[in-house]
């Protein structure tokens, strides 16, 4: 069973002796198919970035989420210190409120100890809440989700399979393992009043997931900086979501914004690897003036000539009951808005350079 017929099974059983709260069935399970299209878009751009980049031709069928992409979870340490996102100055951190947490795609309420623990990547948005990603010394990698409602952690974790979900988490703060093909730990536990917070890794071990927690902050707040800003965009739309993975970094990385306009969603995604020898040569578009590539589906457009990178706006919607129709509501001349508008930073290892 997956987790949309977890969840919709929920609702029933709640409503067996009285009226179904179909308004509530159709939210969770629009922004339950959402999420899941989230995680697969940007997994799959993850594992082109190992098999291009990394020459990793062993990508296994776990879902890697969207970092909500979640990591490769074994992927080698990067060998140069990865970006910190910046402070968000005048910003309350999660703890002082929690009201706000999901509610900007450019603001992380939480941050960690760059002296105990290093950033691995970073995402916001309204559906996920809040997420980073570290490792501390050598162990590996935690994923921290953060929202301000209990409910997005009721079935899935990213990276474990379906299948390997203990249950309704009590946010009691106890360790628990998880059962899988590689097993894991997960702790769900409540920071603050009106905070729920998950921390899950691959393997066994403890004394790393508990490290990974103590080097949290709860009462800071980060910019979500990527080297990649959208300045223009359909009528009607807005950025809602920012997902940055430095997981090997300097040697690759992937950015990915999400545009969305009710009822579709568009993904605009920067990849980045050191080791891209060069893009497309040929171009069937000219946006902005300069030659782009749009996809013989008509649903993704590549906009050309950035060194050793590839950037996309990738449309899918809308949704209905959490699926997708087959026609996108958003057009080529919408992605093309959007990437003739994209500002794409002068020197994509240097994080100065991302303003």
């Amino acid at each position: 069973m997956t987790d949309l017929d977890q969840r919709i099974a929920s609702v029933l059983r709640e409503h067996a002796e009285g009226e179904t709260d179909t308004h509530r069935l159709l939210r969770d399970s629009r922004a339950l198919g959402r999420r899941r299209q989230v995680r697969r878009r940007t997994a799959t751009g993850t594992a082109l970035a190992l098999v291009g980049v990394l020459g990793f031709v062993g990508v296994s069928g776990t879902d890697l989420g969207g970092l909500s992409g979640r990591l490769p979870w074994s992927a080698a340490t990067p060998t140069a210190a990865p970006p910190v996102p910046p402070r968000a100055d005048g910003v309350p951190g999660a703890a002082q409120r929690p009201d706000l947490v999901g509610t900007d795609p450019q603001v992380l309420h939480l941050g960690i100890d760059t002296g105990r623990a290093r950033y691995l990547g970073w995402a916001s948005d309204g559906l996920s809440g809040e997420q980073i990603r570290l490792s501390v010394g050598s162990g590996q990698p935690v994923l921290v989700e953060v929202n301000r409602s209990a409910r997005p952690f009721d079935f899935s974790i990213d990276g474990f399979p379906p299948s390997a979900v203990p249950g309704r988490p009590t946010f009691d703060g106890e360790i628990r393992h998880v059962s899988g093909t590689t097993g894991g730990l997960v702790k769900t536990w409540r920071p603050a009043p009106g905070l729920y917070a998950r921390a899950s890794t691959l393997g066994g071990d403890r004394r790393a997931l508990a490290a990974a927690v103590d080097a949290l902050r709860w009462k800071e707040a980060r910019r979500c900086a990527a080297p990649l800003k959208i300045t223009s965009l359909p009528e009607g739309a807005t950025v809602t979501a920012c997902s940055v993975d430095v997981t090997a970094f300097p040697g690759s990385l992937t950015v990915q914004l999400t545009v969305f306009r009710e009822p579709a969603t568009m993904w605009v995604q920067l990849l980045y690897g050191a080791q891209i020898s060069g893009g497309r040569a040929e171009s069937n578009r000219t946006v902005g003036g300069r030659p782009a590539y749009l996809y013989p589906a008509g649903t993704k457009l590549e906009l050309l000539g950035i060194p050793q990178a590839h950037l996309t706006a990738d449309v899918v919607g809308p949704w209905t009951d959490g699926y997708l129709k087959d026609k996108p509501t958003f057009t080529e001349a919408d992605m093309a808005t959007v990437l003739a508008g994209t500002q794409v930073a002068k020197d994509l290892t240097d994080p100065e350079t991302w303003k």
